[in-house]
């Protein structure tokens, strides 16, 4: 199964605010909110959803082609992709832009403020799927993740007009997304993917139902946080599955990210719903105990020593034989 990942290529800039961004809200001047947070800590990580995500089914092994766009300062970015299993071929470098960024603050209970500069992103849009498809022999799903608006439409509807099995993934662009949007983007999705707030605010913009979004994808993936993730399909029963347990909570950016970069590569794997999301949490717990979207490490016998404890012997059983 080859499966190719839309989204953001970015450079991440983590910073650590000691307190808690409650703390410093007045209920009744929210109208106007004016701070500046000292933060203790400032760490530069490479970053972005669609290289996170690549980066992850990479240390799985699933050989993921990336498709997205970036500066001309991406050549060390690409070596590190290259170098853990990402096919870095379809993505388009610009001649006048930087590689995008995120600026992002994360508070003591793990709460976030962020912002995100476009830059080179924003030629996403130009880039065509088939030529990718030519390139790699055939696609077998695209998972269009937060990237440039207009390059999720247009590879929605590539997808669509060439009958492209495809997720879709709004993740930090639901925000900017109106019903419209969000609608043609989701409607005959094959995996709708969000996490429980961006679950809401999906309905809240569409104005569509819970049944009747399950009525337009095949498959609703809902991360739960710290309890794991739901999911969804009309007429079936419903999948939920747990965390392993941490052995710390260091830094949440990217979880997601892991999560979803370990679920699809159960999909190349061609094992049950059930598993794929089971080896997705234990992707994420990685990546949890960790500074940096892209700075964990898989060391087979210890994924797998915990995936066993967390979900027992005969999943692990099943998961083994894929993992290199």
């Amino acid at each position: 199964m080859r499966i190719a990942v839309t989204g953001s290529i970015a450079t991440d800039h983590l910073m650590t605010f000691p307190g808690r961004f409650a703390d410093q809200l007045v209920a009744d001047q929210l109208h106007t909110v004016s701070l500046s947070f000292l933060v203790d800590k400032l760490d530069v990580r490479r970053g972005g959803v669609g290289a996170n995500i690549a980066f992850g089914m990479g240390q799985l092994g699933t050989s993921p082609v990336l498709v997205g766009a970036a500066g001309s300062d991406f050549d060390e970015y690409r070596a590190w992709l290259d170098r853990h299993g990402v096919d870095t071929e379809s993505v388009r470098i610009s001649e006048t832009l930087h590689t995008a960024r995120f600026v992002c603050t994360n508070d003591a209970d793990h709460n976030q403020i962020g912002s995100f500069y476009t830059g080179a992103m924003s030629e996403a849009r130009l880039i065509e799927l088939k030529t990718v498809a030519d390139r790699v022999g055939g696609l077998d799903l695209v998972l269009i993740g937060a990237d440039d608006p207009e390059a999720m439409l247009r590879h929605t509807e590539e997808c669509r007009s060439r009958s492209i099995p495809f997720g879709a993934d709004f993740s930090q662009q639901i925000a900017r997304m109106n019903g419209d949007d969000i609608r043609t983007l989701m409607d005959g999705a094959t995996y709708l993917f969000s996490n429980e707030y961006e679950k809401g605010l999906i309905e809240s913009k569409t104005g569509w139902s819970d049944e009747e979004i399950l009525g337009k994808v095949g498959h609703r993936v809902t991360t739960l946080g710290a309890r794991g993730v739901r999911i969804e399909t009309a007429g079936e029963e419903t999948i939920e599955v747990g965390c392993p347990e941490e052995e710390a909570k260091v830094e949440p950016t990217g979880v997601g990210d892991a999560f979803r970069a370990g679920f699809l590569s159960g999909l190349v794997w061609g094992v049950s719903h059930e598993r794929a999301a089971q080896v997705g949490c234990m992707l994420a717990t990685l990546v949890i105990e960790t500074v940096g979207t892209q700075e964990y490490s898989l060391r087979r016998a210890n994924f797998l020593e915990r995936f066993t404890k967390a979900y027992g012997d005969a999943a692990a059983e099943e998961v083994r034989g894929h993992l290199g």
